[in-house]
C-alpha cells in the first residue's frame, strides 16, 4: 500500500465536503435539470437517424430556433449555479422556453428536454436560501439550575444576625424617640414619679418637710 493513500483519501473527503457545501448554498439541482433540458432540444433537430441504408433527418424549418432555445436553457442553468439571486427570473424563463420548444423543436426534444426544463424551472422558482441554525430556547417551565420558571432563589440565612437589629444590607425604619427625663408630652411621667410626690399628709423623702407646712 502506498504511503500517499491516506493523504489522498483525506484530500478527496475534504473536496467532497467543499462541493457539498457549495451545492447546498445554491439551486444546484434546478440548474442541472434546466441545462440538461436544453441539450436534447438543441440536438435532435440537427441529428440524423441512420436505419440501415436509410437516413432519417429530424431537422425542421425551425432548426435555428431550436438551437437558440437549447443554448438559452444551458446558459440559464449555469446562471443558477453562479448567480443564485436571479433564480426567479431564470426559473420563469426556463418554463416559458420549455413551453415554446413544444411546437418549435420536435415536441421539446421528444418531451425529454421539455420535462427537464419544466421541472428545473419550477425548482428554481421555489428554491430559497437556508437560514443559519439558531440557539435552542430553554425548556418551558424550567429556569436556571433546574428551578421552576419565575422562581427567585432564596437568600442564604445569615448566622451573624442578632434579634432586634437589622440584617446587613437592609435599611432600618425611622427610630421613634422615647420619653426622656421623666417627661411625657410636657407632663411628668407616671413611671418616673418619685414615691410620695403627691402625698401632702406626710413627710416627703425628698426635702424631709411636712406636707401641710409645705402647702401652707
Amino acid at each position: 500500500m502506498s504511503a500517499e493513500t491516506p493523504a489522498a483519501a483525506g484530500q478527496f473527503t475534504r473536496r467532497r465536503l467543499q462541493f457539498r457545501a457549495w451545492r447546498g448554498a445554491r439551486p444546484f439541482w434546478a440548474g442541472l435539470f434546466v441545462a440538461l433540458g436544453g441539450l436534447p432540444i438543441a440536438y435532435f433537430p440537427y441529428a440524423n437517424l441512420q436505419i440501415g441504408h436509410l437516413t432519417l433527418a429530424m431537422s425542421t424549418t425551425a432548426g435555428a430556433g431550436s438551437l437558440i432555445i437549447g443554448v438559452l436553457l444551458v446558459v440559464l442553468g449555469v446562471s443558477l449555479w453562479f448567480q443564485k439571486h436571479v433564480r426567479v427570473f431564470a426559473g420563469v424563463a426556463a418554463i416559458l422556453l420549455a413551453l415554446v420548444s413544444i411546437p418549435v423543436s420536435n415536441l421539446g426534444g421528444f418531451l425529454i428536454g421539455f420535462l427537464f426544463a419544466l421541472v428545473g424551472g419550477a425548482m428554481a422558482v421555489s428554491w430559497v436560501p437556508g437560514e443559519p441554525p439558531r440557539a435552542e430556547p430553554p425548556l418551558e417551565g424550567k429556569g436556571t439550575d433546574g428551578a421552576p420558571e419565575g422562581a427567585v432563589p432564596a437568600a442564604a440565612a445569615d448566622d451573624t444576625a442578632f434579634p432586634g437589629f437589622p440584617e446587613p444590607g437592609t435599611q432600618a425604619g425611622p427610630a421613634v424617640p422615647g420619653p426622656r427625663g421623666g417627661m411625657d408630652d410636657g407632663e411628668p411621667s407616671q413611671a418616673f414619679t418619685a414615691p410620695g410626690a403627691h402625698d401632702l399628709s406626710g413627710t416627703s423623702p425628698a426635702n424631709g418637710a411636712n406636707g401641710r407646712h409645705s402647702a401652707g
